[in-house]
């Protein structure tokens, strides 16, 4: 084995740390918003079960609640779907950057490409969450008046 495509290899293994580290966060942030979204539905399917239960008035501040527990389930299903698209970005990333490393084709700008559009993916479900997050927090505002 050559020396020279040893040290590549390894420099090019260090180079996909950054990316790795990335999909780490990405991870993390797929975990949260997965129980805010398991928390939404629970509390969805409770005020259903519920809401045949209540008098009128009641009934409609259930409905009232369930609409904006339905926006919410929405804003985090997209917040999902962008920090996935994000770690499917980063991915190929990695994999590009490693075959770009073993043929004799220049991939930088589709590497760099892939980089831009995994940040825009996050920057955007992060975004999307803070939506969310300000929904649930004027919702339990209104609710504590």
């Amino acid at each position: 084995m050559n020396p020279d495509n040893v040290i590549d290899v390894a420099r090019l293994i260090q180079l996909a740390i950054a990316p790795v580290f990335m999909l780490t966060a990405v991870g993390t942030i797929i975990g949260v918003l997965s129980t805010r979204l398991g928390r939404a539905v629970d509390r969805s399917r409770a005020l259903e079960d519920r809401l045949r239960q209540l008098p009128p008035e009641g009934q409609n501040l259930a409905r009232e609640e369930l609409l904006l527990l339905g926006r919410r389930v929405r804003l985090v299903y997209g917040s999902i779907v962008l920090a996935v698209l994000c770690a499917l970005f980063v991915g190929s990333l990695i994999a590009v950057a490693f075959v770009d490393a073993f043929i004799d084709i220049d991939m930088s700008k589709f590497i760099g490409l892939l980089f831009i559009a995994a940040m825009l993916a996050f920057i955007l479900s992060l975004l999307v969450f803070l939506r969310e997050i300000f929904l649930a927090v004027t919702s339990a505002r209104s609710q504590m008046r």
